[in-house]
């Protein structure tokens, strides 16, 4: 059975989504005669699966049919640093360590709670040795820190880090506007913080930013995606995190761009970061689960935005993503009233709305009950 996502049109036709894409090509021809490729989005192929099991959706009226989605979803966390980083206004500390601690209750696995690089390049990321040695590195949770270099690195390990994040792009004018390096120089300087990560027994997780389109150089190519993707891993990440970076990409354009990476990278090795600029995060990430890929970036209350790359606004938001993960029937251990309550405390706290829609619906929903509950006791009083 090939996995695909079909809607009915008004006029009671199937039609599948990705059609356009595939329509009338000789590549179409070539994908639909690989029964176990990734490309051919099969239930059969055992790399597919090994992220996990997954569950059937099927309906009889028409609608939609929805094959091959992940039974488990594993969250990242990332608005500690991603989310402030780009916060012009510097965030006290003590409010950066209660967002953490907030979202730690709520089921979390995975929070990145701040970044070891120079305050010179990006203030807000100051307190980062406060910021780490006031965690439980010890506990269930991972606390990933950001480190742009051997330097960074090198600190993150001596406040007590227990895992680091490296990360470069797709695009040769991000790399070069991010760390002054090219994507050839950037992962050969990355080659030494995974060495010594090796040595130090401190996990690596690996970002490529730019997998759709750079604000420098314009449309990305999958293949230099896939090799990046591939360098890193060699390198020794145990995961990769696909970040479009500016949030311009579609499902097809993030299809051709995973069916690339996923020729030679195991599904199971790949997370997505979505960033909502125009909308289509939630979109972009559900193609990703119909994929097999159930690691997801993203950020409470859709905090975010990235200080190197003009018009990137902010991340997917968790509520977001959470209520969506438990509308498909997808299980990620997180509850989200506390998110909901999380994202509620940090955005007081930037004096700025809610950026999550689930979040705002939830607690509209509270209000009403709320107002309901003293209504009837007012009414018995």
């Amino acid at each position: 059975m090939v996995s695909r996502l079909i809607l009915c049109s008004s006029r009671g036709q199937k039609r599948n989504v990705f059609q356009p894409y595939f329509q009338n090509t000789q590549r179409h021809h070539e994908l639909s005669t690989k029964p176990f490729s990734h490309r051919s989005f099969s239930n059969s192929n055992p790399r597919r699966l090994a992220a996990s099991s997954v569950r059937t959706y099927s309906s009889s009226r028409g609608g939609v049919i929805l094959d091959s989605l992940p039974r488990t979803a594993k969250i990242v966390e990332v608005g500690p640093r991603d989310g402030l980083q780009n916060e012009k206004q510097l965030v006290p500390t003590v409010t950066k360590l209660e967002l953490i601690n907030r979202l730690a209750q709520s089921g979390l696995s995975v929070i990145e709670a701040t970044s070891f690089v120079s305050p010179k390049w990006v203030p807000q990321m100051g307190d980062h040795r406060e910021i780490i040695t006031s965690l439980d590195l010890n506990g269930p949770l991972n606390y990933p820190v950001l480190t742009p270099n051997v330097m960074g690195y090198k600190a993150a390990v001596a406040a007590g880090a227990k895992e680091v994040a490296i990360f470069s792009a797709a695009s040769e004018g991000f790399v070069k506007r991010n760390i002054n390096a090219s994507i050839d120089e950037s992962l050969k300087r990355f080659e030494e913080v995974c060495n010594s990560a090796k040595q130090d027994g401190v996990l690596v997780r690996g970002y490529v930013s730019c997998v759709i389109e750079c604000p420098y150089d314009g449309k990305s190519d999958p293949e230099v995606v896939r090799w990046v993707s591939e360098r890193l891993l060699e390198m020794g990440c145990y995961e990769v995190s696909l970040g479009d970076t500016i949030g311009v990409g579609t499902p097809p354009t993030f299809i051709t761009m995973l069916e690339e990476v996923l020729t030679t990278v195991p599904v199971d090795k790949v997370a997505v970061h979505c960033h909502d600029t125009y909308g289509q995060a939630l979109a972009n990430i559900f193609a990703s689960l119909q994929l097999g890929v159930n690691v997801i970036d993203s950020s409470v209350a859709g905090l975010g935005g990235c200080p190197f790359a003009a018009g990137a606004s902010g991340n997917v938001a968790t509520e977001d993503v959470l209520y969506m993960l438990d509308g498909l029937g997808i299980e990620t251990g997180v509850d989200l009233d506390a998110v909901v309550d999380a994202g509620r405390f940090i955005s007081n706290a930037l004096g700025r709305p809610i950026a999550a829609r689930a979040a705002n619906a939830v607690l509209a929903k509270r209000a009403r009950e709320s107002e309901k509950l003293q209504k009837a006791k007012a009414e018995t009083a």
